[in-house]
C-alpha cells in the first residue's frame, strides 16, 4: 500500500472506530453539554491523551483545533475534519507565534469555538503550557476544561501522555469545569495555577466517577 492511500485510508478508520466506541458506551454528561446553537464561544480544554474521543463530547461543534504539523498530526487532523472540525496546523514549540495570531484573527473575524491540548503535543503530560493562557488573554474567550472517561478503559503507558481509549460496551463521562476567564492585564503566571487547577480538578472528578 503506498503511502498516499494510507493518508487518504488511515482517517477513515480512525473515525470508524471512534463512530464505533461512541455508538457502544453509554455516556453521561456532567455540569454541562455542548450546545451549537448557544452563543457563547470558548477555548475548550482537555488533556493529549484524552483527544481520541472529544469529537463525541463536543459533537456539533466547527470549531479549530490545534494539530502539530508531523505526518501523525495529518491523520488526527483529517479525521477531525471527517467530524466537523477545522484546524490550524502548529504547536507551541513550533511555530508558537504564528498560530497564536493566527487563532487571534480567527477569534475575531467567526467569533469560534476553539478546541487545544494544553500539554501538547510533546509534554510534560497534564501541564498547561503558557499558550494557552495567551490564547485566552488575547481573545477574551473563556478557558472550558472537558474531560472524559469510562469505566474500562487501555492505556498506552509506552506513550509519553498514557494515551487513553475506552473499551467498548461500557459506560462512560464527559465532566465540563467551570469556565476560567482571563483578563489582559492577569498575572500570567498566577493566570497559568488557575488553569492547572482548573484541569486537574476537571480530570479528577472525570477519573473517579465511576469509583
Amino acid at each position: 500500500m503506498n503511502q498516499r492511500l494510507i493518508a487518504r485510508v488511515t482517517p477513515h478508520l480512525i473515525q470508524g472506530v471512534i463512530a464505533f466506541l461512541s455508538m457502544t458506551i453509554r455516556w453521561e454528561y456532567v455540569n454541562w453539554r455542548y450546545d451549537s446553537t448557544d452563543s457563547e464561544r470558548h477555548i475548550f480544554a482537555f488533556w493529549h491523551a484524552r483527544i481520541l474521543m472529544m469529537g463525541s463530547g463536543l459533537k456539533g461543534c466547527h470549531g479549530y483545533t490545534i494539530i502539530s504539523e508531523h505526518r501523525d498530526g495529518s491523520f488526527i487532523a483529517d479525521t477531525l475534519h471527517l467530524q466537523g472540525f477545522r484546524t490550524v496546523r502548529g504547536s507551541s514549540t513550533n511555530n508558537g507565534a504564528r498560530v497564536l495570531l493566527q487563532m487571534i484573527r480567527l477569534s475575531r473575524k467567526e467569533h469560534c469555538d476553539f478546541g487545544i491540548t494544553p500539554d501538547g503535543p510533546k509534554g510534560p503530560r497534564e501541564k498547561v503550557q503558557m499558550g494557552t493562557v495567551q490564547l485566552a488573554r488575547r481573545t477574551g474567550l473563556p478557558i472550558r476544561p472537558v474531560m472524559w472517561a469510562t469505566k474500562r478503559q487501555w492505556k498506552i503507558s509506552s506513550s509519553w501522555d498514557q494515551f487513553c481509549i475506552p473499551k467498548p460496551f461500557t459506560r462512560g463521562v464527559f465532566v465540563y469545569g467551570e469556565p476560567v476567564l482571563i483578563a489582559p492585564d492577569d498575572d500570567a503566571e498566577k493566570a497559568l495555577a488557575r488553569v492547572q487547577y482548573a484541569m486537574d480538578i476537571t480530570q479528577q472528578a472525570a477519573d473517579s466517577y465511576f469509583e
